[in-house]
Parts: C-alpha cells; structure tokens; sequence
C-alpha cells in the first residue's frame, strides 16, 4: 500500500514536504492539504503578482501610444495644411510647395515616431543615437537618393523648370508637362497623358529644353515647291498667308524666304511669332492652309517618286 501511494505522489512537486513518509489516510490527507496551500501561495501566483505592474504599466503604455498616435496624425494634418494654406497666401509657386509638403511629412511622421518610443521606455538620446546610426548607414546605401534629393534642391533654388512648363529631357529625350517635383522624382504628363517619372538627380545634372519658359515661340518651318514652280508666285503666297494668320504676334517681325536649294526642290521658309499657347494649333493649321492655296495656284509641292523602265529583251 505505501509503495502504491509513493507511486501515485511521485509527480506532486517538490514543494510540498514529507511525501517520502507517506503511512496513512491521514498523512495523505495533510500532504494534500500541503499542496493545496503551496498552490495557493506558491510560486505561480507570486510570479503573476510580479507580472502584474508590468503588464499593466505595458497595457496603458501602449494606450497612451495609441492616443498619442491618434492625436500626432491629426496635429501633422494640421500643419500640413496651415503650411500649404500660408504658400498659397504667399503665391509660393506649386513645385516649391510640393517639394516642402514632402519633405515636411517625413520629419513630422518620423518625430511622432521618437515621441511613441519615448512612451515605451526608450530615452531620447539612445533614439537619437540610433536614428543617427541608421541615417548614416541610409546615406551610404541609398547615395543615387540623396542626390536626387539635392537635385530637387537645386531645382527649386535655380528654377530651370517650374510646375506646369513643357520640357524635354535631353538625356533619355523625355518630354511633357510638369505635374509635381517631390523630394526624389519629378513627375512629366505627356501629350498623350501618359506618367513620366524622372529623379531629380537626372534633371539636375544634364541639359534640357524649357519649351513653355517664354510667352510666346517662333513658328519655323520649310515647304518645298518644285524648280519648274514660279518662285515669286510662291513666296508672295507665303507672305499673305503669315500676314493673315490672326493669331501671329504683330509687332514681332516675320520672314519668308529661300532656305536651301535641294537636290529635287526649292526649299522656302517662313518664321513668324505666336503665342505659346497657340503655337500647335497656328503650326497645324498653316501646314493646310499651305497645301490648299499652292494646289489652287498651280505649284507644286514635289515628292520623292521612283520611275521603273522595263528595257526590251534582246531577241
């Protein structure tokens, strides 16, 4: 029987005292109620009273961040907008307050960040530290981003474009209307509304073409006619047709004039100034309005032609 009972007591931890001396009902019994109390008030229950004020001081921690994130999201907010709200006051141009807004999102989101660490414990020098550690090792991995960043930089200083100009890329012949200048890219919208995305350490570092700098551009182009046409006739064409365009600017001067004699026509052109604004549709218009009166006027426009002759067989 006491061997059974030592058999059956073997796992009972060993907290609970004189289970080797185990003769009776009775002494079962008090080794139960020894247990009992060890359970009661043993280590279990102290290391979750220990636990306690950590876990509750942990429970509100995060409660208050939280709350700090809430009520940090919407002061960011707030900035933001008084700050986008005061460049619009001030007429600041929109690329300058694209490139601000950026830039001002990211200390703002990353001083939150040291604010809800600060709330866990973490001492403001240590996250310096860190932050610092991490910025240099940032800085190191991602050079073509700083560059595009100082890019931007000088964008904005030096003003080649500005938001809503028309350029061309020299490098990789990208083209379009400016849409916005971030911190690292500047974003074109193509004639065909298509998205281009150039960094700006691209657009800081190589030529490239303003097209819609100046208010008004020249429209500079060539017709050729035939050596057979009458070449006074046709310039006297041209002429009347840049004198009557209404949309030419008057008190800029205009020309019409022999440009090159070709190897199969006489090549005339024509210059004269247009608003920016209208240059495509005036270009376009002109290029018909060519073609129509030289047809009513006899000349001709010539055109590369290959003529085959079939030679007769010898018999």
């Amino acid at each position: 029987m006491v061997s059974s009972m030592t058999f059956l007591t073997a796992d009972v931890p060993a907290t609970i005292e004189n289970m080797k001396d185990i003769s009776s009902t009775e002494d079962l019994k008090d080794i139960a109620e020894t247990a009992t109390t060890d359970i009661k008030t043993g280590a279990f229950q102290k290391w979750i009273e220990g636990m306690m004020p950590s876990a509750l001081s942990f429970f509100w921690s995060v409660v208050i961040a939280l709350i700090a994130w809430f009520i940090g999201v919407r002061i960011i907010h707030l900035v933001r907008g008084i700050v986008r709200r005061s460049f619009i006051r001030h007429e600041v141009e929109e690329g300058v307050r694209t490139f601000v807004d950026s830039l001002l999102r990211i200390v703002l989101y990353l001083s939150l960040i040291i604010v809800i660490l600060n709330i866990f414990g973490f001492e403001t020098t240590s996250v310096s530290a860190a932050v610092a550690s991490l910025g240099v090792t940032i800085g190191l991995a991602m050079q073509g981003s700083l560059s595009n960043f100082a890019g931007g930089v000088l964008i904005l200083v030096l003003h080649p474009f500005r938001v809503g100009d028309y350029i061309v890329e020299d490098s990789h012949g990208n083209e379009g209307t400016v849409q916005s200048i971030s911190i690292f890219y500047t974003k074109l919208v193509t004639l065909d509304n298509r998205v281009v995305v150039i960094p700006n350490g691209t657009l800081a570092n190589s030529s490239l073409t303003n097209v819609t700098e100046c208010d008004f551009r020249m429209i500079d182009l060539t017709v050729g006619i035939a050596y057979s046409a009458d070449l006074r006739k046709a310039k006297e064409i041209l002429s009347k047709l840049v004198e009557e365009e209404e949309g030419r600017i008057a008190d800029k001067p205009s020309s019409v004039f022999v440009r090159e004699l070709n190897s199969s026509s006489v090549d005339l052109g024509y210059r004269f100034y247009v608003k920016m604004s209208d240059y495509w549709k005036i270009r376009w218009d002109m290029n018909e309005k060519i073609k129509l009166a030289f047809d009513e006027a006899g000349i001709e426009i010539p055109f590369p032609q290959l003529t085959i002759h079939n030679g007769d067989s010898a018999e």
